[in-house]
């Protein structure tokens, strides 16, 4: 068993809270994490929504949860019953008034567009959300980084005997969520049109979106690709990372940059199957940018902004983090083990002036590498971020 960066987190919550959505892919371990929790609570109510066995127990929500007010019922993928979140606000509020006031409920879902709307609407002030994403550096031994990056986070992924099983997964997971996840969200699009939509996305990651030049590949209007990227988004699969908004007086980029999140779906999209194959191919310095990105942004303390600030005439920062009570970082991403920063970084550092400035490389040191810059281990800077949190 590997231990869960947020399992800390999600007991505090659940000590706080009535209830707590842990949202996050399919296939990243929430309902694993959900079990230890259960674990720890005797008599605790599990309920798979997916079974027509289990929806068919919440015929008449109220009366059959009224019966559990004194024990943690989990909900697995709570988004396939949304009328849920109504009753529960009810039984919520009953159990305040009889002084039960935390840990009733922990609602598992993969998909978080209506998820977050509904449970929003009705139990506002009520519900916490966490967000479980697949297997991170912080989680895992040192010498296996280079088999996440590869294989991404996934545990059955990662976890597989061989290279050639884990890309074999991957490729069914895919396969899953083109023929019946995304279906069942009223994605009224071919498969194969968003098989090919995927590997253009994987093609351009850590690319400005161009939704016009996706939409004329596609031989589909601009609003159909806007749509089914945002249930993407909302799906766990796509990070659309936004422009950093300054007051510089320079002409800013405005456009989002795009980024499948797990950089095991983006090598398996790719048709890459190994380390080798990898550091062959020409997306080897954007996937490793994603695969930084996501580590950063996870270990990020709670409510921090992030973006990336480019103008036109070339400055650049990678990544910004607007971290409360510490102001915003500037972070280089870069893959060579002597790598500097360029030009751009510190004309863009000028411009904003930034807290702190920080290279990112595969090594495991830091030192400092002149004009205010720290080059950093991912490892270290995740620890430093996390330590934030705490």
């Amino acid at each position: 068993m590997i231990e869960r960066q947020l399992h800390p987190s999600l007991l505090e919550h659940l000590h706080q809270f009535p209830a707590v959505a842990l949202l996050g892919p399919r296939q990243a371990g929430k309902t694993t994490l959900a079990e230890s929790i259960r674990a720890n609570h005797p008599g605790c109510i599990y309920l798979d929504l997916e079974s027509p066995g289990d929806r068919n127990k919440l015929a008449d929500p109220e009366a059959y949860l009224s019966a559990f007010e004194d024990r943690l019922v989990i909900l697995d993928e709570v988004q396939r019953l949304p009328g849920l979140f109504q009753p529960l606000r009810g039984l919520i509020d009953k159990g305040r008034r009889k002084g039960i006031t935390h840990g009733r409920f922990l609602l598992l879902g993969s998909a978080s567009g209506d998820l977050l709307r509904q449970s929003g609407e009705s139990l506002a002030g009520r519900i916490a959300y966490l967000e479980l994403p697949p297997f991170q550096v912080s989680e895992i031994d040192p010498a296996q980084h280079d088999r996440l990056w590869v294989r991404g986070g996934f545990p059955d992924s990662f976890l597989a005997p061989q290279d050639k099983q884990s890309l074999r997964w991957r490729q069914n997971l895919i396969g899953t969520y083109l023929e019946r996840d995304i279906p069942a969200y009223g994605a009224r699009i071919p498969a194969e049109t968003l098989r090919r939509f995927w590997v253009m996305l994987a093609h351009n990651q850590g690319c400005l979106l161009n939704v016009s030049q996706f939409a004329k590949n596609l031989m589909m209007d601009t609003k159909s690709v806007n749509r089914y990227l945002d249930l993407l988004v909302d799906l766990f699969l796509i990070r659309r990372l936004p422009p950093w908004i300054a007051n510089s007086g320079k002409r800013l980029v405005k456009s989002p940059k795009i980024y499948v999140r797990d950089s095991g779906l983006v090598h398996a999209l790719l048709g890459i199957g190994d380390f080798d194959g990898l550091l062959g191919h020409p997306v080897v310095g954007n996937s490793w940018e994603g695969f930084v990105i996501e580590n950063l942004l996870n270990a990020a303390p709670f409510n921090t902004s992030s973006g990336f600030y480019r103008t036109g005439g070339g400055a650049e920062i990678d990544l910004l983090l607007d971290i409360p009570g510490q102001g915003p970082w500037a972070i280089e991403i870069k893959r060579g083990l002597e790598a500097k920063p360029r030009r751009g970084f510190y004309q863009a550092c000028e411009d904003l002036q930034p807290a702190r400035r920080r290279l990112v490389y595969p090594g495991n040191d830091r030192y400092p590498i002149g004009d205010g810059v720290e080059a950093v281990g991912l490892t270290l800077l995740v620890a430093e971020l996390l330590a934030l949190s705490t």
